[in-house]
């Protein structure tokens, strides 16, 4: 079962027009495209995604939709290229990973199941997780952990993985992870490693930087933008942006709190829980 995170927030907080032109940025498996197009008439979405294997899924999932929807295969980096001279009237941002993907081991996002150290969004990139884990400089990894995954236990799980090269694959780098910070909760302790690994492989941290810095263009007067964010350190860098277009004049925060999940959704799609939503709306 595929849940969109916020669903029914998301669709508030864009405001949709019958007739409008929407992008998202993040198509995963379909579920925020086709709920947005569902609401539309005469209107449309360009529904993108760096995942070949997401876009195809999520096309699939849409097909009573199609007509409302143009699929494209594209990283933030090269959406203002795809946009071109058309300003829509909203765009949406989910970083979040789709379960797709953590759930195909082949993929290599999941700590639950055995599959090479990959991670990449799209397979058509040359860099994968392994490379790092097996060839980055111990203090190399320890910053990435840092800064990229909130781990605090940085230089002690960057020297565990390095005393253990060769990384076999997901289940080993998982366990090495484990045995040099044990569980102390309900939480996996490479869930943080994990998720900085796979930041790293696909840059995404420089391509929310330049979807922040392009969004802006592409949206017109009038129109929102919302994105959903997982992770503290993601949520600070579009908190700061959206405070700094605010502060210029270009834009009002729509929400000046971050909007969570209901506890109706916590129930329903657990993993929904550290979900943040932010939204602007350009002048």
């Amino acid at each position: 079962m595929h849940y969109p995170v916020l669903l029914a927030e998301t669709l508030e907080y864009l405001a949709i027009r019958p007739d409008g032109v929407y992008v998202d940025a993040t198509a995963g498996l379909g579920g925020h495209t086709g709920a947005i197009a569902a609401k539309l008439t005469t209107g449309m979405v360009i529904s993108a995604d760096r995942d070949e294997e997401s876009l195809e899924r999520a096309r699939e999932n849409t097909q009573v939709l199609a007509g409302r929807i143009r699929f494209v295969h594209s990283r933030f980096s090269a959406l203002k290229e795809v946009v071109g001279e058309l300003q829509v009237d909203g765009l949406l941002a989910d970083l979040g990973v789709s379960r797709f993907q953590l759930t195909d081991p082949e993929r290599g996002f999941s700590l639950m199941s055995s599959g090479p150290v990959d991670m990449r969004m799209s397979r058509s990139d040359e860099r994968t997780a392994a490379d790092l884990v097996n060839f980055a400089s111990e203090r190399e990894l320890a910053d990435l952990l840092f800064y990229l995954g909130d781990e605090r236990r940085s230089r002690r799980i960057a020297r565990a993985i390095v005393r253990a090269r060769p990384i076999r694959d997901t289940l080993h780098l998982a366990g090495v992870v484990e045995s040099a910070v044990p569980r102390t909760g309900s939480i996996h302790p490479a869930t943080q490693t994990f998720m900085a690994l796979r930041i790293a492989v696909n840059q995404e941290r420089e391509e929310l930087e330049v979807l922040l810095n392009d969004a802006p263009a592409m949206v017109k007067s009038g129109g929102r933008i919302v994105i959903l964010t997982f992770m503290s350190s993601e949520d600070r860098v579009v908190k700061q942006a959206f405070q700094s277009l605010a502060r210029e004049g270009k834009a009002v925060l729509v929400n000046k709190h971050v909007v969570k999940p209901s506890e109706q959704e916590l129930k329903e799609n657990p993993p929904s829980r550290s979900a943040k939503l932010r939204a602007l709306e350009l002048k």
